[in-house]
């Protein structure tokens, strides 16, 4: 099992440690927001910034080349992390699909069931998607503190279960937020990644030519009236999985390049010979095309979105007035996140295993479980993007907004404590277990 939990430790650290950095944009936000200099920070996002020629340009304030631009980046790289999961992870077959699967589910249809519940029919209904996803950083990053006891199983369910909630929540935003669609422009988009998705049959790729049918679409889709970010998601599910090199064939040629290096004495340590510069060529060529093209876009962009977009959207993004009133909508986001998750994700859960739809993974009891579940209401990155789209009015997008750090800092907390409850209870199964 060892080759299988590798990647998904590598995963974890480096969401890990881009929780610690979005948690510092956070609190960064928060304070300026609150500060002398609140003005300065609200201005600055609404700098005007020119993309482009004096004949084509487009013109948007920072705030919104943050959102619209930076942001699809962030949706491409989910894209690419669900397509590997369908075909090689945790979704690639149903038993192991399942539990996460039921538990997105009610931790979609329950969140917003509450929300409507608790704001019948009033003109804030417009925000009902912001209680629907979890933040997969955030969510490692507690789990972290909990040390090497958290079963990695765990850690895999938390995952899987977050991407198909990303899943809802780039449909919802496709559906139900985006408005006056030129659908003439959404065709050119489709029609240009349908040729993407016809040259991945044909086992074809060139990186500089999706690269710019990239900027392309997304820009079709900036101007059709459906949120951009879903041009991230649907390019992603067109780069293909295929290698061009076998890792057989990698190494026979690999190690004929090696032997050239070798074969070579330096008789000038500061320089290659010609033999050894194409060898070292070689090397670098095979290992490019031994990887497939989505594992290596995923792999150099994944640091970028952890270390550098997801924390710049945060202090852009978070950046809350805490003195100001907060409405019914603030506690009803709040609470919509936190119970909402929780019943949903740990009841469909619950239910899919006493059916024998699904199985607790390895070494998981139901008090660990439950604390995963509440700590799935912890919505911060996809719920702050969400309220942006959903309001206009800033006192709703400002209320909105202490909902989301009100319910997410009550949903980290509780689920931490729930969950140290739980790996204890392991620790005491484990010790009678040895005493048996």
């Amino acid at each position: 099992m060892d080759y299988l939990k590798k990647p998904f430790e590598y995963f974890f650290k480096e969401e890990i440690r881009g929780s610690v950095l979005l948690f510092m944009a956070t609190l960064a936000a928060i304070l300026l927001a609150n500060s002398p200099w609140a003005n300065y920070y609200q201005d600055f996002w609404k700098i005007p910034l020119t993309i482009g020629t004096p004949e084509f340009n487009l013109e948007k304030p920072l705030i919104l080349w943050i959102n619209d631009g930076l942001m699809a980046i962030f949706f491409f790289v989910i894209g690419l992390e669900i397509k590997r999961e369908v075909l090689v992870g945790e979704l690639n077959n149903l038993q192991k699909a399942s539990l996460p699967i039921f538990g997105a589910i009610g931790g979609m249809i329950v969140p917003v069931a509450l929300f409507f519940l608790m704001n019948p029919g009033s003109p804030e209904n417009q925000g009902w998607g912001i209680s629907m996803a979890t933040d997969i950083a955030f969510t490692l990053g507690i789990l972290q503190l909990l040390g090497k006891r958290v079963p990695l199983g765990l850690k895999v369910f938390l995952t899987a279960f977050a991407i198909v909630d990303d899943i809802g929540a780039v449909l919802v935003i496709a559906i139900f937020y985006s408005s006056n669609i030129q659908w003439i422009l959404v065709i050119i988009a489709l029609l240009i990644i349908g040729i993407f998705a016809i040259l991945d049959h044909f086992k074809r790729f060139s990186k500089h030519l999706f690269f710019l049918a990239s900027i392309v679409v997304w820009i079709l889709f900036l101007k059709s009236g459906i949120h951009p970010t879903i041009a991230g998601i649907l390019l992603a599910l067109v780069v293909p999985v295929h290698r061009k090199v076998s890792t057989q064939k990698f190494y026979q040629k690999s190690k004929k390049a090696i032997d050239t290096m070798c074969y070579y004495e330096d008789d000038e340590p500061r320089f290659l010979t010609g033999q050894q510069s194409g060898a070292l060529a070689t090397l670098g060529d095979l290992t490019e095309k031994t990887i497939s093209p989505l594992q290596h876009l995923e792999s150099k962009l994944h640091g970028y979105v952890i270390y550098l977009i997801m924390p710049i959207f945060a202090f852009a993004n978070a950046g809350v007035q805490l003195g100001g009133e907060i409405i019914e909508l603030t506690w009803i986001i709040a609470s919509s996140m936190v119970l909402g998750k929780f019943i949903g994700i740990a009841s469909f859960a619950f239910g899919a295993i006493k059916l024998g739809f699904a199985k607790l993974p390895e070494n998981v009891n139901y008090t660990q479980l439950i604390g995963i579940s509440i700590l799935g209401g912890l919505g911060f990155t996809m719920a702050l993007f969400i309220s942006g789209l959903a309001y206009n009015d800033l006192m709703l997008v400002e209320s909105s907004k202490m909902g989301i750090l009100i319910g997410s800092l009550v949903a980290g907390v509780v689920g931490y404590i729930v969950l140290k409850v739980g790996l204890k209870n392991n620790l005491v199964e484990e010790d009678n277990d040895d005493d048996d």
